[in-house]
């Protein structure tokens, strides 16, 4: 590795005369973690290169849609194809609806379905179209669950928010968040007791099944459970933030591996296969409030475009054997176990967690089950993990409050690799601590 990245240290200075922190995501810009980012050139199978010719294996894979792997032969000879044809129409596509049938396919839930293009889009629409069918206002959501940047729900968010250290964000005007309760995570008497309150002006409860932009944190037996009990009861409309779980955890997502049925549903991320493409679709009756069959307003220029309606069906096909899902998790649990015995060989408080593709790690002294433990977690100790690991060829995501991501295309000796250097580095910063 190059102990000093100049390209990528010049390129990044340049970047700062062009975009707010030299960057177009605020978490690129490795605040969380401190240095400068490298400027990633290329992807192939599981590894990135940077402009300064380093090699990394790759854990986060673009936030999580690179579930096969970078540059997938598949992925991107549906992507060649499609663009050959033209790269948008603002009119239906024959792309659109293979798509959607795979979708359906694996989540018999979303009845009916629109495609946009971010998973923000997503999730305001469905809060949108279920304020629109219930007539009520008010929403719940769960602290360090975000769900993208739309005004109501930066009440108090995770991820790229947590990174900053902004619990809410200036410019969020206070009447757009008036109606939006915020809640803990895992505490469903907390939940009980609004909707004790509050149950009939509750439009929709939003939430994450498997909690990712606080770090990873697993919901609680019965608590999922609970939600859908509750949300039935009160005629609130439950939606499953997928964004990220979608396809990642199983390939009938996070409410075929709980057993839960949502009222909507919300994807993004695995379902584009890289390229910009998200989702929200459920019940008939109430995607049948949107226009232009009732009266609830959504629409988008480049919705269900036709490159990526390709690369996400491509992508899809490939997750269609369950073998590949075994895989999935056989890495990913290769991966947490094996951190899991460092720690304690170390005497690190490390706390791990995985489901399917996806896994998550925190320095915090308890297990994680909600936003104020993962607040407990040691940051400094990551950053120094962090950096310790990608001067020796492992990218891991730069933020504790980011979970981290396994493909297709990793390998069980890859892994290994990961480990014996995680092993070196966990070593270190027991060293450091005593």
């Amino acid at each position: 590795m190059s102990s000093i990245n100049i390209k990528s240290v010049d390129w990044f200075g340049r970047a700062q005369n062009f975009f707010p922190g030299g960057v177009n995501s605020p978490v690129r810009a490795f605040k969380a973690v401190g240095g400068v980012p490298p400027v990633l050139a290329k992807g192939e199978g599981p590894y990135v290169h940077d402009i300064d010719g380093n090699r990394y294996l790759d854990f986060v894979g673009s936030w999580g849609p690179l579930i096969a792997g970078h540059a997938h032969p598949d992925v991107v000879e549906a992507a060649i194809k499609a663009i050959r044809s033209g790269s948008s129409f603002g009119a239906p596509t024959p792309a659109e609806l293979e798509l959607a049938e795979l979708i359906k396919k694996a989540i018999p839930a979303m009845e009916l379905l629109r495609f946009v293009s971010s998973g923000t889009e997503a999730t305001m629409s469905a809060l949108r179209l279920a304020r629109g069918f219930t007539g009520r206002e008010k929403i719940i959501k769960f602290a360090g669950c975000y769900h993208g940047h739309a005004d109501l729900l930066l009440a108090q968010a995770g991820s790229g928010v947590a990174t900053l250290g902004l619990p809410d964000s200036p410019g969020v005007p206070r009447a757009v968040t008036q109606d939006t309760i915020v809640l803990p995570f895992n505490d469903l008497t907390a939940v009980e007791e609004v909707f004790a309150r509050q149950g009939r002006e509750i439009a929709a409860l939003i939430v994450e099944p498997i909690a990712g932009n606080m770090g990873m944190v697993m919901p609680q037996a019965g608590y999922l459970a609970g939600l859908r009990r509750l949300t039935e009861q009160a005629e609130v409309v439950l939606i499953f933030d997928e964004v990220m779980t979608g396809f990642r955890v199983a390939r009938g997502s996070a409410q075929a591996l709980f057993g839960i049925t949502p009222d909507l549903t919300c994807l993004g991320k695995v379902i584009g296969g890289g390229f910009p493409c998200a989702a929200f679709g459920g019940r008939r009756e109430i995607m049948q409030k949107l226009a232009p069959l009732g009266p609830v307003y959504q629409a988008g220029t480049l919705s269900g475009n036709p490159v990526a309606m390709a690369a996400g069906a491509a992508t899809l096909r490939l997750l269609e054997q369950d073998a590949a899902y075994k895989k999935l998790n056989q890495h990913s649990q290769h991966l947490t176990e094996g951190l899991a015995r460092l720690s304690k060989k170390y005497s690190l408080p490390l706390q791990v967690a995985q489901a399917g593709g996806m896994l998550g790690m925190f320095f915090a002294p308890r297990p994680v089950q909600n936003y104020d433990d993962a607040r407990t977690s040691d940051t400094k100790r990551y950053a120094r993990f962090f950096h310790e690991m990608l001067n020796r060829g492992f990218y891991f995501a730069p933020s504790q409050f980011e979970a981290a991501f396994v493909s297709l295309a990793h390998t069980s000796s890859q892994i290994d690799e990961t480990l014996a250097a995680a092993g070196e580095v966990l070593a270190l910063l027991a060293s450091a601590a005593e």
